[in-house]
């Protein structure tokens, strides 16, 4: 029976105002929000252990950024599958980001139809059957 979930979602932001419209808007759409985390320490950690399928991460973080936290998923996890989260002002980070291995970005203050098309174009896809 095929799973009926997109895929499993780890949030990560300082701000639980946006992890809250990051997870509402995921679970809207289908997905399985599997953790949350508020700093890039957290989410290095929460990752190891849910091993989710994406996550979204904020870039501006205390404890651990997300550039620095990238670099630690991408260490442990060659194939981790990441969505930087960004304001506008920070298009420098953001090309380091993709260039670590991100697959693509989120520049807040974002609507709701990015996000959902995000989601969709990153779901894991289920194996070839046959």
């Amino acid at each position: 029976m095929p799973n009926a979930m997109p895929g499993r979602l780890l949030v990560t932001d300082d701000a639980l105002i946006m992890r809250m419209r990051i997870r509402d808007i995921a679970r809207e759409a289908g997905w399985e929000v599997v953790g949350e985390a508020g700093n890039g320490r957290e989410c290095v950690e929460r990752y190891a252990a849910l091993r989710p399928d994406l996550v979204t991460l904020d870039i501006v973080m205390p404890e651990m950024d997300g550039v620095e936290a990238l670099r630690a998923l991408r260490a442990s996890d060659p194939s981790a599958r990441v969505v930087m989260v960004s304001a506008l002002d920070q298009k420098s980070k953001l090309s380091e980001c993709i260039r670590l291995g991100a697959l693509d970005f989120l520049v807040k203050p974002f609507d709701k139809e990015r996000l959902v098309a995000l989601l969709a174009k990153y779901a894991p896809r289920p194996a070839a059957e046959g």
